[in-house]
């Protein structure tokens, strides 16, 4: 598999989509509790929109955690949310570098493309499989549009499955 390849070919699908929200799956909401910390991002280039997780996520009392990215080789921190946000590279918006770390529980994590067995395709820096490496409790969640799925991704040694994806069609445990 070309993942270079798939990788432009999703990032145009993706891009081409303008969808409905997405709807907070029952099993996604029980783990939005009191105190919860959910790492979620905000949207680039056709990424779906979590922004109804994230409000239900707050409603239910979490605390909201965004990436905070340096550049391809560091890993991403997640810091609080809450704060005032700032240019990043990648056409990212994160939180100021001195906001507060954050341990997630939950980790929404941004797709360009996935597979029925909990594989994904991101950007090809690896901040995430980094972060999920670093956060391993946390519940790793791919939030994508339905036409992001593939048939089947071949992963590395390094990549690190998800526990669940979330589309605006709807909610998938590998």
């Amino acid at each position: 598999m070309d993942k270079r390849a798939l990788r432009t070919r999703m990032l145009s699908i993706r891009g081409s989509i303008a969808g409905h929200p997405i709807a907070i799956p029952p099993a996604l909401q029980a783990c939005f509790v009191p105190g919860a910390v959910v790492a979620s991002y905000l949207p680039i280039a056709g990424e779906i929109d979590p922004a109804p997780l994230v409000e239900a996520a707050l409603v239910a009392g979490c605390r909201l955690a965004l990436p905070y990215v340096v550049d391809r080789p560091t890993p991403i921190r997640f810091l609080a949310g809450d704060g005032p946000l700032t240019a990043g590279p990648f056409g990212l918006t994160q939180p100021s570098a001195h906001a507060e770390p954050l341990e997630p529980s939950v980790i929404l994590t941004p797709l360009v493309a996935f597979d029925r067995v909990g594989n994904r395709l991101g950007w090809g820096a690896g901040h995430y499989d980094r972060a999920f490496t670093e956060h391993p409790n946390a519940w790793r969640v791919g939030v994508a549009w339905s036409v992001q799925e593939v048939d089947a991704l071949t992963p590395d040694s390094w990549d690190v499955p998800l526990h669940a994806i979330v589309t605006e069609k709807e909610w998938i445990e590998p």
